[in-house]
């Protein structure tokens, strides 16, 4: 195998021997189960080939990569790459089943990836698959619902996953990252006893075992100590707690200097208070990176032995937060834009090591999020994070719509209770329903695509789903979706979605309001 994971194959780069179509073997796993074994997945290839008339000439293996998307895939672009360029010597690519070409989130991206195969005169055959991949209407059917089912199954379980671990943090259990400075992994076993300090980098091995945060070394609890104490009592700045604890020959928990902003971490971090804390950002299916407000953050308070007493850790959080309100918004920016002139770019982690800056928390809090204070001078982080802007505006957006649907129902005589904690509107005392604003995005192709999140929790008996056009501004249509019928928790549609959702579909709420409407018992007769 090369460093691009491809193995060369026991023939000629030319045409099969013997006649048979030369063919590339493509195998990927990530860490699922044995049956997705690079080798099973070779010998169910080897022998669809033997049986069909293909011979293996080239095989490209990306082991323990993810299906989500290309990158990281290195051998399958490559592939792609070498059958786009026209220069493949084989005629045809074998890949185990649909999921091993990819669990791309949108089936279009894999249909992409495989059209480019099929424009350069290359079938992509799927092996362990029931069906043949010959362009016909059933087999592309199958194929689509396939793609659609390989990208579910990895939504599905990442909301498992997150749904698991949110338990285990309320429960008091720690889940991933590093400890930090004075404090070490401790490993539990089933009945919660100890087991022992996990070192850096080590990982549980048994599936029962837990975590929690524990007191490091004695001299690293008093340094964490000191640290607050300097800053609180003393009025040191973080950038002078660095100095003496650089001068001292301490080192952080990486083995590195002390700076401003790892000092700034230690004086803000919950977790020395003792506090489980997690949620604060969203990395889920490998999309983009989002900071979740705090209404979103899973927490556990008291989870752990703090280092600092409470009353010491929260004046140094009001120290923080008063320092940054003796600046005026424009003293905020300015700082901003100076540090972006002098660096050509601007981070949360250079504004938390500038000296004479309050930290990224304090933009945060005074702009409405760090992209809004970038916004403000100009800078562009050249990631396309409008659509926090976007679900902002459906957020305020969302009240004035439930708004006018109880006047409407109201002005026509039925009757409605709107409960504030679940959303939930209440009519005519007997059906519950849920008003959901579906964002409208674009694929890489430009389709339109929405996605919907049922409240299945709550329980409703109708979703009303507010399809938002592709400005997000106006409303492009209205799925009303009865909760008896919808047996999952996420609907995902496109502009045509089949006559299973479409049947639901409707240009404005008139319907709904003629369901609601009280009628007499003479009128309906």
């Amino acid at each position: 195998m090369d460093k691009d994971g491809r193995k060369q194959g026991d023939g000629a780069h030319g045409s099969g021997s013997d006649g048979a179509t030369p063919a590339a073997m493509y195998v990927r796993m990530s860490t699922e189960h044995q049956q997705y074994s690079t080798e099973n997945q070779a010998d169910v290839v080897r022998q669809y080939a033997h049986q069909r008339g293909f011979e293996i000439v080239e095989t490209f293996a990306d082991e323990g990569k993810s299906g989500l998307n290309l990158a990281g895939r290195e051998s399958l672009r490559r592939l792609i790459s070498l059958v786009d360029s026209r220069q493949a010597h084989f005629r045809a690519i074998l890949v185990y089943d649909v999921s091993r070409w990819g669990r791309f989130q949108d089936a279009d991206e894999s249909a992409y990836y495989e059209y480019i195969c099929k424009r350069a005169g290359i079938a992509v055959h799927y092996c362990a698959e029931q069906f043949q991949n010959d362009g016909s209407t059933g087999s592309t059917i199958i194929k689509t619902v396939k793609r659609a089912m390989a990208g579910e199954y990895s939504r599905e379980l990442s909301n498992k996953v997150f749904i698991g671990q949110c338990r285990l943090i309320q429960l008091g259990f720690r889940q991933g990252g590093t400890a930090g400075y004075g404090l070490r992994r401790m490993l539990l076993d089933q009945q919660g006893s100890e087991k022992g300090p996990l070192k850096f980098g080590e990982q549980k091995s048994l599936q029962t075992d837990r975590v929690v945060l524990a007191p490091g070394p004695v001299e690293e609890v008093e340094t964490v100590r000191r640290m607050y104490r300097a800053f609180v009592h003393e009025g040191k700045a973080e950038a002078d707690i660095a100095a003496t604890l650089n001068a001292e020959g301490l080192r952080t928990d990486l083995g590195r200097p002390w700076t401003q902003g790892t000092v700034r971490q230690v004086l803000s971090n919950e977790k020395y208070l003792g506090n489980n804390v997690f949620n604060r950002c969203s990395f889920k299916l490998k999309q983009r990176r989002v900071e979740n407000p705090r209404e979103m953050w899973i927490r556990k308070d008291g989870a752990f032995p703090g280092l600092v007493e409470a009353d010491l850790f929260y004046k140094a959080q009001g120290i923080m937060l008063e320092r940054s309100r003796r600046f005026s918004d424009d003293e905020l920016l300015d700082r901003l834009r100076t540090l972006y002139q002098k660096h050509g770019r601007v981070s949360g982690i250079l504004i938390d090591e500038e000296a004479g800056m309050p930290g990224a928390g304090a933009y945060h809090a005074r702009f409405g999020g760090l992209l809004r204070a970038y916004q403000l001078i100009g800078y562009d982080p050249a990631i396309d994070y409008s659509y926090i802007e976007v679900n902002r505006r459906l957020r305020d957006r969302h009240p004035q719509l439930v708004a006018e649907v109880v006047a409407q129902l109201r002005a026509q005589g039925s009757t409605v209770e709107h409960d504030a904690d679940s959303g939930l509107l209440l009519v005519n005392q007997e059906i519950l329903v849920s008003l959901v604003l579906s964002r409208c995005t674009e694929t890489s192709g430009g389709r339109r695509r929405w996605k919907i999140r049922l409240e299945q929790s709550r329980n409703p008996d109708i979703t009303i789903a507010v399809r938002m056009a592709s400005d997000n501004e106006a409303i492009h249509d209205y799925y009303l979706l009865p909760t008896m019928d919808m047996n999952f928790e996420t609907v995902r549609l496109a502009d045509d979605n089949g006559v299973y959702l479409d049947v639901y579909r409707q240009p404005d709420l008139s319907v709904f309001y003629e369901l609601a409407e009280r009628v007499t018992l003479r009128m309906a007769a």
